[in-house]
């Protein structure tokens, strides 16, 4: 029984360290609403292996959120570079149907990949999201979040 825990302690501890996310946060939004122009920012620590990275976007909705999508300008910059990337995500987060495409009850979550880049060691990124929608306060967006994956 003894050697059966110890293998399943070991299983896991591997299954961790595979793993290949380097950086995964998320940002809350205020109740009231996410404001057009209330940029979320995220800081990636320094790099410890040079590589081929894929940086992706997280969100987290409820019933409240009034739209079928949401545009997002996402900037990322690496340091010491500078080297800025920007994109525009166009989320489609409700089907024709009226049925959330997203993961969840209650809230619902989904992602979204933004851009693949290769990145060296010492490197870290400030990245920062923002609305780009013509209403100025969205409500029913709870949470922002990004991530940075080694290929």
């Amino acid at each position: 029984m003894r050697k059966l825990g110890v293998a399943l302690i070991l299983c896991i501890l591997f299954a961790a360290c595979n793993e290949k996310k380097v950086y995964d946060t998320f940002r809350h939004t205020p109740l009231a609403g996410w404001e057009k122009n209330d940029s979320l920012a995220f800081d990636v620590p320094k790099l410890k292996a040079s590589g081929h990275y894929q940086s992706a976007l997280a969100l987290r909705i409820n019933n409240e959120y009034p739209f079928m999508g949401l545009t997002l300008i996402v900037e990322q910059t690496v340091h010491p570079a500078h080297t800025k990337y920007v994109d525009t995500l166009n989320c489609a987060l409700i089907g024709a149907n009226g049925v959330p495409k997203g993961q969840g009850i209650g809230y619902y979550q989904y992602a979204f990949d933004i851009t693949s880049m290769d990145l060296h060691e010492g490197d870290s990124l400030h990245i920062s999201v923002r609305h780009d929608m013509k209403r100025e306060i969205l409500p029913g967006i709870s949470n922002v979040g990004v991530s940075l994956t080694k290929r």
